[in-house]
């Protein structure tokens, strides 16, 4: 297949420190030819750095809103360009995701799908109603979705390796200060969204544990608050969740730890505990290690131990959901990042932070 001409929306941290490795690494398979800021000076400084990452032979185009002969809707109206990627910040994108939709562009925008569900419903319904069957292709860039190790995880459960799911626990603890890279996003130092760091950052978690779980969510209950003033509106989640086959689990999320070694030491993973045995996945230094243990027994069905597989997995859920972009278009879908799944995830962390101990019927909320 030709390689896909692709426009970069946004130029933030995670567009030029993510974003611009995954498009190096699929090579042929995508060619950037543009970008666009709300500064010229930001669009610019990302065409610098796409410039060498990319080792490009052809100039970066830029377009930015301090001239409407480069303005977006410009560089929407190329026909030379195929789809979009949209780094934007979270209450600008559903906006910009249908104006890239209407001038025929197929759109991978990040997560979240949207600030709230509502927003979220509202956006999945019109592009199923108007631009899907146009052919074209939105999905969300929720990379955890894509990762191999989480993928890994999800077949060690569909194998039966340890047998029916009963209990499961998904703990993030995370530190935050005013010298973060991610705190002096401006966006993100005074959101106007529900959740602060709780929907950016925890949505990740959510999809996660949809990825790896055999059985979809059916209810939460949840209490939220702020730990650490400088990340209101809140910054820590505690929740008890209950699946659609009767197993349940704790989910605890907090960007608001007060030393750096109450991260470090949390012991953050997920852990899913069956019949049969057990999952433990972790996370370090680019690579996700899944260690399962599973009963072993003898000839008459007797326990006689345990055994234990290890399986690691580079961490390249970017690279992965842009190439699953790629062949979507191309007529391809492997089903990964629709964006019915991903509400499913802004769908828990709003019940969460609404909860307040009642519990939040998922499915119900998540509908479409």
């Amino acid at each position: 297949m030709p390689a896909k001409s692709v426009a970069v929306l946004g130029t933030g941290i995670f567009a030029t420190e993510a974003h611009l490795p995954a498009i190096a690494a699929l090579g042929d398979a995508i060619e950037l030819k543009a970008v666009y800021s709300r500064s010229n000076k930001s669009a610019s400084a990302f065409a610098r750095d796409a410039q060498e990452v990319l080792k490009l032979k052809h100039t970066l185009d830029v377009y930015h809103d301090e001239d409407s002969a480069v303005s977006l809707d410009v560089l929407l109206g190329r026909s030379d360009i195929d789809a979009v990627i949209v780094v934007l910040p979270i209450t600008v994108q559903p906006s910009v995701v249908l104006k890239a939709l209407a001038a025929g562009k197929h759109v991978l925008s990040e997560k979240p799908v949207a600030p709230d569900v509502s927003q979220g419903r509202a956006l999945i319904k019109e592009y199923e109603a108007k631009y899907k069957p146009k052919g074209l292709v939105w999905r969300v860039a929720e990379n955890f979705e894509a990762e191999p190790g989480y993928r890994a995880a999800q077949r060690v459960i569909q194998e039966g390796k340890i047998g029916k799911v009963t209990f499961y626990n998904a703990r993030v603890v995370n530190y935050i200060d005013e010298n973060s890279k991610w705190y002096k996003t401006p966006w993100r130092t005074v959101p106007d969204y529900q959740g602060g760091f709780l929907l950016d950052g925890g949505v990740h978690t959510i999809a996660a544990l949809r990825v790896i779980l055999p059985s979809p969510f059916k209810t939460v209950s949840a209490f939220a608050s702020l730990a650490k003033e400088i990340l209101p509106p809140q910054d820590t989640i505690n929740a008890i969740i209950k699946s659609a086959d009767g197993s349940h689990g704790l989910v605890e999320l907090t960007w608001g730890a007060p030393t750096p070694s109450r991260a470090s030491q949390a012991g953050n993973n997920i852990t899913v505990t069956g019949t049969e045995g057990w999952l433990e996945l972790t996370r370090a230094n680019g690579v996700m290690r899944v260690s399962v243990k599973t009963i072993t027994r003898d000839k008459d069905g007797k326990p006689t131990g345990e055994a234990e597989q290890v399986i690691e997995e580079k961490e390249v859920g970017i690279e992965k959901e842009i190439a699953g972009f790629l062949r979507a278009i191309d007529g391809t879908d492997d089903g990964i990042d629709d964006p019915r799944g991903t509400l499913v995830d802004v769908a828990f962390i709003e019940a969460a932070l609404n909860s307040n101990g009642s519990p939040v019927d998922i499915v119900e909320l998540a509908k479409v």
